[in-house]
């Protein structure tokens, strides 16, 4: 799961805030909704803001995989190695 949570931090350090992210710099409201969400926004607001606030990837957003993500992932590369090694003995 992405967390936008060093976004937050990086504002606060910056003295920027969504109103200035919004009226100063032109980043939707929409977008900052999405974030504040967790949602999914482009690789070009991403990149926006870490001119605006002149930082990397790393201070707008962390990943930190659940339980339940790492586990599903595992299953699908058991079933990818499955699928291969079935192509193999063919």
């Amino acid at each position: 799961m992405i967390s936008y949570d060093p976004l937050w931090t990086t504002m606060e350090k910056r003295g920027v805030t969504k109103y200035q992210l919004i009226y100063h710099w032109g980043i939707s409201s929409n977008t900052l909704r999405r974030i504040g969400h967790g949602e999914a926004i482009s690789s070009h607001t991403l990149n926006e803001l870490c001119l605006i606030l002149d930082c990397s990837v790393q201070d707008i957003l962390q990943f930190n995989a659940s339980e339940e993500e790492l586990a599903s992932i595992s299953r699908r590369k058991e079933e990818i190695e499955h699928f291969r090694s079935r192509k193999r003995k063919k």
